[in-house]
């Protein structure tokens, strides 16, 4: 039985300063996102530097992994892989 990746992707090592609307924009040509989002310092209310994307379908989300793991963005290497659902 193989194993279900699912459309939402966790994305780390972002900028602090990369915005929400940043973030759709770099995975927009990917698919269709359905939801985009920035984990927050629940002190500062600054980005944590990671954040997680959702796509309409499976598709979608591994195109996304493919052309951005590993990706110089703003100057920081980013890393994109399969949300874990618990």
């Amino acid at each position: 039985m193989s194993q279900r990746m699912g459309t939402k992707l966790f994305i780390s090592r972002l900028s602090f300063f990369t915005t929400t609307e940043q973030l759709k924009d770099l995975f927009s040509p990917f698919g269709v996102i359905t939801e985009a989002n920035l984990v927050l310092d629940p002190r500062t209310r600054r980005p944590k530097g990671f954040g997680f994307v959702s796509y309409e379908s499976e598709i979608q989300a591994e195109k996304a992994i493919k052309a951005m793991n590993g990706r110089i963005v703003d100057g920081r290497l980013i890393f994109v892989e399969p949300a874990k659902v618990e």
